[in-house]
């Protein structure tokens, strides 16, 4: 067995741990990681990416379909699923071997295996059940992610329930579909199964869906999708499943009444747990929660040397909070001037479901609950020049400002592109901006991006075109 030191070692290759090994040679470190699967991780190769290539042929299939709207003509609209699930798999293939010529261009050493920590600064590597190589380092970075919380009763069979790996390769477009969960994950294959022809129904057992998101932006969403089509059940359960020769039968549990239904698929969506197990923390001080291991605000765990990020360090389980965590525990270790720790605040999330939603900060909800006297302001696509030639009128922005001192609190956008839009209010709040800068920002026009402005304008009275 090898036995070599490093300045850094990381245990896993997503967006967390591959970032910071890059991050990590760029500042001279001799860097090894650990990556027994796919480098990229979940969100590239079985998650984001994948999901926004299937999302992209929807939406293609999605305005071809309205092609009479724009002056066009279609004849004999259809699809071929194998060519969509294929065109998937080749962009997450090509980005994961792009991590590849990352890390070798770096010079980043990869040990294709498990890694498991043994204390003291000590990681073994094993493939296959044999342990290979034995690195040391005193510092390592745990990275080792998330996966899908399994439901007892609901367990993936890959033939009729499904979870996220199984729905990225469907066998088919099923024609009754039950989704499990209504968060970004749940909503996403909702909508592009819905798209391409499902009967799809989402169980939500919270009170609305997306619940993550500012209530307006919740309700707005449950109406379009029901306007489309959609079955939207909300503070509903799903009592029992029963997998058949043919099909899937559900009792769901919803306003009081249980309803026994037949679906040819079911989606389960119901959250993540992360992957703590094996990797040796039992070797170590580390604390565990909840399947999240607890760190401090530069990603320090109660071992010393040992840190972690991403989705196994918890909430948001998002791959740009998992890049900045990685970046951000490797500049504290460089001793790096100047560092601040990361705001969960600031961090944007997107969900690419139709109409799409983007929002970073607060919510309005949870600005006053932290005692803000808050100004609101908000701004319709259809009163937007640009929105209206796209023949996308559907979907509203709005803001959330302390009314006593200017402060950006939260932006909360619902309609097309507004997954590209986010950031500017994301850039205005790390900036600590005020209503004052935005408001003295020339937006171009015509774009989608004025009604960014014309938001700020409403909170303050102030809005022209609506």
């Amino acid at each position: 067995m090898a036995d070599t030191n490093f300045d850094l070692i990381v245990v896993g290759g997503g967006p967390g741990g591959y970032v910071a090994a890059i991050r990590a040679a760029q500042l001279k470190m001799k860097v090894a990681l650990v990556e027994a699967n796919h480098l990229g991780g979940i969100c590239l190769n079985w998650g984001c990416i994948p999901t926004k290539a299937l999302l992209r042929s929807a939406e293609v299939y999605r305005t071809m379909s309205h092609a009479k709207d724009y002056g066009l003509s279609v004849e004999g609209l259809g699809f071929d699923l194998k060519a969509i699930v294929d065109r998937s798999r080749k962009v997450s293939k090509r980005l994961n071997m792009g991590v590849g010529h990352l890390l070798k261009k770096n010079k980043v050493e990869v040990f294709d295996g498990y890694g498991k920590l043994l204390g003291g600064g000590k990681l073994s590597v094993e493939k296959d059940g044999k342990v290979f190589a034995q690195i040391a380092s005193k510092h390592i970075i745990v990275a080792t992610g998330a996966r899908a919380r399994v439901l007892p009763g609901l367990e993936p069979d890959g033939k009729f329930i499904w979870y996220y790996k199984d729905a990225l390769v469907p066998d088919t477009v099923p024609e009754r579909l039950l989704v499990i969960g209504s968060g970004a994950i749940g909503i996403e294959f909702a909508s592009f199964f819905h798209t391409l022809g499902s009967k799809t129904t989402v169980v939500e057992m919270l009170d609305r869906i997306v619940p993550a998101e500012d209530a307006e932006v919740s309700e707005f969403l449950k109406k379009s999708l029901t306007k489309d089509g959609m079955e939207i059940l909300t503070s509903a359960g799903v009592k029992d499943v029963k997998v058949g020769k043919a099909c899937v039968t559900a009792t769901i549990e919803a306003n009081g009444k249980a309803e026994t239904r037949d679906f040819d698929r079911v989606i389960v969506a119901a959250g993540i747990v992360g992957n703590v197990e094996n990797i040796g923390l039992e070797n170590t001080k580390v604390k565990v929660d909840r399947t999240h291991i607890l760190t401090d605000q530069w990603l320090q765990t109660d071992e010393p040397g040992v840190y972690a990020i991403g989705d196994v360090a918890g909430a948001p389980w998002l791959a740009h909070k998992a890049s900045h965590e990685g970046i951000l525990c490797v500049e504290k270790i460089a001793g790096t001037q100047g560092l601040h720790p990361m705001n969960p605040d600031r961090i944007p999330g997107c969900t690419y479901c139709h109409p799409q939603i983007a929002s970073v900060g607060l919510s309005e909800a949870k600005a006053k609950d932290r005692g803000h006297k808050v100004r609101v302001g908000r701004f319709p696509f259809q009163a937007n020049g640009k929105a209206i030639a796209l023949g996308e009128p559907e979907g509203f922005i709005k803001v959330v400002f302390d009314e006593t001192t200017g402060e950006l609190l939260g932006a909360h956008m619902i309609g097309a592109e507004v997954t590209e839009m986010i950031q500017g209010y994301g850039i205005a709040m790390e900036l600590e901006t005020t209503e004052a800068e935005l408001m003295h920002t020339v937006f171009a026009h015509p774009t989608l991006s004025e009604m960014m402005h014309e938001s700020v304008l409403d909170a303050f009275g102030r809005a022209i075109h609506f």
